[in-house]
């Protein structure tokens, strides 16, 4: 199964370490990332994950990390839709 999380994280150096670190011992492959730093101390970190396994293993332990102050499920991905292969003229 693929999933879709959006996390907001404190602006420190190791939190995404951290994240990544509890992704892998929960049993989750990382897919994708992205990360933006915003203006008021705090960074945007979208992680699509894949696993066999139930999300709320994941979602639960990152939401009890010290810097993530929030952790919200989104959609399911299916990167066939996300990433449509263009036809070759």
């Amino acid at each position: 199964m693929i999933y879709n999380l959006a996390l907001t994280l404190a602006q420190q150096p190791e939190v995404v370490e951290r994240v990544l670190r509890v992704t892998r011992h929960r049993g989750f492959r990382v897919t994708e990332m992205d990360m933006h730093l915003g203006d008021n101390g705090t960074t945007r970190l979208g992680l699509v994950v894949e696993s066999d396994r139930a999300l709320e293993l994941l979602s639960h332990q990152l939401s009890k990390l010290i810097d993530v102050t929030a952790c919200e499920v989104l959609a399911p991905q299916q990167t066939a839709t996300r990433y449509p292969q263009h036809a070759s003229a």
